[in-house]
């Protein structure tokens, strides 16, 4: 018998082949923005943040296996971030999530959690994009250029119209609720993000 208590979880999902998406973006990177001189890599992950009566982390783990609402196990491999740990983040990666503005939910897996047995939670998926420059100079104004579009000059990874997004400093704690997380302001200061 597994007790379940009120809590947030985070599911990290990436290609198993190489990602064509993060590929190209780093060669335009590289190419056409200043931001984007000496940058190392660029990584692409979405991510999952599953919100309420949650079980133990090894059962999360094995109904997320259960499941094609989460990735597909053909070409994905999913899993789940212990609380504090700092994943598969190379030293030096800044960390960027974009989400779908008022679209970050995921009713199906929603309703797919609940008819397996599972308490009502909430789940909600962004991408994650890992960024790394060779000189690790990787300060907010430089991640923040590379990531957010503003002109055909800077940004690459968010339209800020249409998306919210929050940077990790390099080394930084991924919040468990890092998606649902919602910053007090969205005004003029809309193209830093949806806060952190």
């Amino acid at each position: 018998m597994t007790t379940a208590q009120k809590t947030a979880a985070l599911v990290l999902v990436e290609l198993r082949a190489n990602d064509p998406e993060a590929t190209s973006a780093l060669q335009v990177a590289r190419a056409r923005l200043a931001a984007g001189d000496r940058l190392a890599s660029l990584r692409r992950f979405r991510l999952f943040e599953l919100k309420g009566e949650l079980p133990a982390p090894d059962e999360i783990e094995s109904r997320m296996h259960r499941s094609t609402q989460f990735w597909n196990p053909s070409k994905e491999r999913g899993s789940l971030l212990g609380a504090g740990a700092p994943g598969p983040f190379a030293a030096g990666e800044v960390l960027l999530l974009v989400t779908e503005r008022g679209g970050e939910r995921r009713p199906a897996a929603e309703r797919w959690w609940r008819h397996d047995g599972g308490a009502r939670i909430e789940v909600r998926e962004g991408v994650l994009w890992a960024m790394r420059w060779e000189d690790g100079a990787a300060d907010e104004g430089r991640a923040e250029a590379l990531a957010v579009t503003t002109s055909s000059e800077t940004g690459l990874l968010c339209n800020p119209h249409a998306q919210d997004w929050r940077l990790l400093a390099a080394g930084g704690e991924l919040p468990a609720d890092w998606i649902s997380r919602r910053s007090a302001t969205r005004t003029v200061r809309a193209r830093r993000g949806s806060g952190s």
